[in-house]
């Protein structure tokens, strides 16, 4: 059994980790302020791993440096939540023109289905939000496209974030769920010009849920 590695890096990473859960929880809201010395109390170590996670979300769009201020909790603004997913659906579109072109994996299909059964049995928010990105990376990964699969994984945490306020909706889990189930059933069958159709609007409509969601905010 591999040792722990308690190097440097090792413990960047873990203290990343850390509050990237609480920063995905809301257990840190945004604009909060992080306090190097808070966490290198917790974890017994100097500031330097603590600065060293910071600088990892900074790079993952969880956190952002102000001048004078420190380290604090990335914000999105409205226009730059809109702006997010649209580059989702322009992302996801372009996988589904790649999909139709190579053909659509059976090893993916296999992983959506079995990602979906596991979407069925989830109500929580922030774990079926989880679920339903690694969904529909499957699509990006179906692509063949690295090209697709490195910016669409760029913006995994800013996403998860997104959505889980779309998700958050009453009746948006279940309407999630037929929508997924409806897209696997029509790849299955290989009708990928109609489950690019039935995802172009999925995305779309959680635009729509989210400008409701955020006027009631």
């Amino acid at each position: 059994m591999a040792g722990i590695d308690f190097s440097k890096n090792a413990l960047s990473n873990l203290i990343a980790e850390h509050i990237a859960e609480q920063i995905m929880t809301g257990e840190l809201k945004p604009g909060q302020k992080l306090i190097e010395n808070d966490y290198a109390v917790e974890y017994g170590t100097s500031r330097a791993p603590v600065r060293e996670a910071f600088y990892l979300l900074t790079i993952e769009g969880l956190v952002e440096r102000i001048p004078r201020k420190g380290a604090i909790v990335k914000g999105y603004t409205e226009e730059e939540i809109y702006d997010l997913l649209e580059i989702r659906i322009l992302l996801e579109s372009l996988a589904m023109k790649r999909i139709i072109k190579h053909g659509i994996d059976l090893e993916m299909m296999e992983e959506m289905e079995r990602i979906l059964r596991d979407m069925h049995h989830v109500r929580e928010v922030k774990k079926y939000t989880e679920l339903n990105y690694s969904f529909h990376m499957c699509l990006i990964k179906m692509s063949k496209s690295n090209i697709i699969h490195n910016m669409y994984s760029r913006l995994a945490n800013p996403l998860l974030r997104i959505q889980s306020l779309s998700f958050a909706n009453e009746g948006n889990i279940e309407k999630s769920l037929a929508e997924h189930t409806m897209l696997v059933n029509l790849l299955k069958k290989g009708d990928v010009h109609e489950a690019a159709e039935i995802l172009m609007k999925h995305n779309h409509d959680v635009i729509e849920s989210i400008r409701k969601r955020l006027k009631k905010m």
